[in-house]
């Protein structure tokens, strides 16, 4: 698993930045990027952070809980209550669902993963309470590094592309727009996210 700008990354910057629409966010955040971690059970525990919550919060969320924890991974999260989970800032559910991924004996990723398609891996990584779809397509930009993941799942994603493009209302239109940055839809994510926060977006 990659760790550090995948492999892809100057094709997508090329490609991306000759685009009308998002050639300029492209050029304004030259020499920045996405960056594995190398890791996918941290990128999932900081996906689930994530979900529904604000970038700045889910960063709260995730470095109490990193000074809960020490190191996230699967160890450190089973060493805590669900109490002590709560009290990083997690709701219920987000306690039980790492909590209970941490002790599943399923692999996250399946053996041979590097060589199915986008959408078996999804179907895979939904198989764990408490992940859904935008959560695995967080897991694929992330942490397996896909490089043409599009999450309209994702209101910064959709709020980026209706900046560039205010009549795309329907995820068809949505999907339109995106049509063209094809095959590297989720470095187009990456640049919507830096466009909108100050801080550069993490998994």
């Amino acid at each position: 698993m990659q760790t550090g700008r995948p492999d892809w990354w100057a094709d997508a910057v090329s490609h991306l930045s000759e685009d009308p629409l998002i050639g300029g966010i492209v050029e304004q955040y030259e020499g920045e990027g996405l960056s594995g971690r190398g890791e996918i059970f941290q990128t999932l525990v900081r996906s689930i952070v994530g979900q529904q919550i604000s970038v700045k919060a889910a960063d709260s969320v995730h470095a109490r809980l990193e000074g809960a924890c020490g190191v996230i991974d699967r160890e450190s999260i089973c060493g805590l209550t669900l109490e002590e989970l709560s009290e990083c800032g997690l709701s219920r559910s987000k306690s039980q669902y790492i909590q209970g991924i941490a002790t599943s004996d399923t692999p996250l990723l399946p053996e041979g993963y590097e060589q199915m398609d986008d959408a078996s891996i999804i179907k895979h990584l939904v198989g764990f309470k408490g992940v859904g779809p935008w959560t695995a397509e967080m897991m694929l930009i992330f942490s397996v590094m896909r490089p043409d993941i599009l999450s309209l799942g994702d209101l910064g994603v959709v709020k980026g592309i209706r900046g560039l493009v205010p009549e795309a209302e329907t995820n068809e239109q949505l999907e339109a727009v995106a049509e063209a940055w094809r095959p590297y839809r989720s470095a187009a994510c990456w640049f919507l996210w830096r466009s909108l926060d100050p801080v550069p977006v993490e998994y």
